[in-house]
């Protein structure tokens, strides 16, 4: 059996080394505190799956998500400033 290998459209197509760009590390730089508190709120999700919840079990949880939405509420924040030129 013959196998069929497709050629890339473009020339940047033939040059992608399969590593990010400066940009994109740059786009995850960026990102890293929403990425970290989303882990530590599946962390916290995951040591709980086999337990019941206790008070302090509750608060660990809501103080994660609390952490996801304010980091959340940064990065928006954030790219809003750097689209309108920042602040008048």
């Amino acid at each position: 059996m013959k196998s069929i290998i497709t050629l890339p459209a473009t020339s940047q197509e033939l040059a992608f080394d399969g590593e990010p760009s400066p940009v994109e590390l740059d786009a995850i730089e960026r990102e890293m505190p929403l990425i970290a508190a989303e882990l530590d709120l599946l962390d916290v999700e995951i040591w709980m799956l086999n337990r019941s919840a206790t008070v302090l079990d509750e608060r660990r949880i809501r103080r994660a998500r609390n952490r996801v939405l304010d980091e959340r509420r940064t990065l928006t924040n954030r790219a809003a400033l750097g689209q309108t030129g920042g602040a008048a």
